[in-house]
């Protein structure tokens, strides 16, 4: 509720008089809310932004207008302002007690704006819409993402604003590669594997989380070697191998991946994601 005062004056020749002061109060029908779809993101993860609106009055607003800053923030000196959430173009959906309609305009999505949006009388609407985590996100285990929505508009004598907030997801994030050398061998020759675990999470892959690489050679490698981060190790205590069938496996938590490091550069806003690495070669004789 919103209070509001007021006061006339009267004047004739140099005389001015004022008026009693009267007192009024807005009564505010129109209320938002925002929540995201999830509470924690990785990079390049998708999230779904719900505004509720509700109209508890006997009268409809129109011409409404909702922005939403994707959680821009400044970086650097002089500042630069980033914008870590991407609005996924046509994602936007519009819902009146529960029934979609047709969706109402984005004219910008910087920051993403949707207008000509109504709420009838007793009636409650909701607006949806996808936006994808990118590279201006903090990914660090202390990483948010805060973004502000507003609306404005048809007749609201203040703006309506939530926020909604969700932080990097504090986990590991591993990706595996494999090359061959050389690649042309003669028969009775040897060759080597090597597998690069990288990282990217923020957050190290322990020996708890389990981490097996496995592998079936063809053609079979008998006998082989095996390297580990440039360490030779040995079978059982590392890896298991069936020479019969190819089938190679390492024990499950002798694999450990330090988490990713993370820099920022100050022009740009730009998040450099370097990520932790692991090494495995395998050396066998065809």
């Amino acid at each position: 509720m919103a209070a509001f005062t007021n006061r006339a004056t009267i004047s004739w020749g140099d005389t001015i008089r004022d008026s009693n002061v009267v007192t009024g109060e807005i009564v505010e029908v129109l209320s938002m809310t925002k929540n995201a779809s999830r509470t924690t993101y990785l990079p390049g993860d998708t999230v779904t932004y719900i505004i509720s609106i509700r109209n508890s009055g006997s009268t409809a607003f129109t011409g409404l207008t909702v922005t939403d800053d994707l959680g821009a923030y400044t970086v650097g000196d002089p500042a630069v302002t980033v914008v870590p959430l991407t609005y996924v173009d046509g994602s936007v959906q519009l819902y009146v007690n529960g029934d979609l309609i047709s969706p109402p305009t984005v004219t910008d999505t910087d920051p993403l704006t949707v207008t000509g949006i109504s709420v009838p009388a007793a009636s409650n609407v909701l607006l949806i819409y996808e936006a994808v985590v990118n590279a201006y996100a903090p990914a660090d285990l202390t990483g948010t993402i805060l973004n502000t929505a507003s609306v404005t508009g048809g007749g609201l004598t203040a703006a309506l604003t939530d926020t909604a907030q969700i932080t990097a997801a504090a986990e590991a994030s591993l990706t595996i590669s494999k090359s061959l050398c050389p690649e042309t061998v003669t028969e009775n020759g040897q060759i080597t594997y090597t597998f690069v675990i990288q990282n990217a999470g923020n957050t190290e892959a322990t020996s708890a989380d389990g981490v097996v690489l496995r592998d079936t050679f063809d053609p079979i490698l008998d006998p082989i070697s095996v390297t580990y981060n440039g360490e030779v190790v040995s079978s059982p205590a590392f890896y298991t191998y069936d020479s019969t069938t190819g089938e190679f496996a390492t024990v499950p938590g002798v694999i450990t991946v330090p988490a990713a490091t993370y820099s920022q550069d100050p022009a740009t806003g730009v998040i450099t994601t370097t990520p932790g690495v692991a090494v495995v070669r395998v050396t066998g004789t065809i």
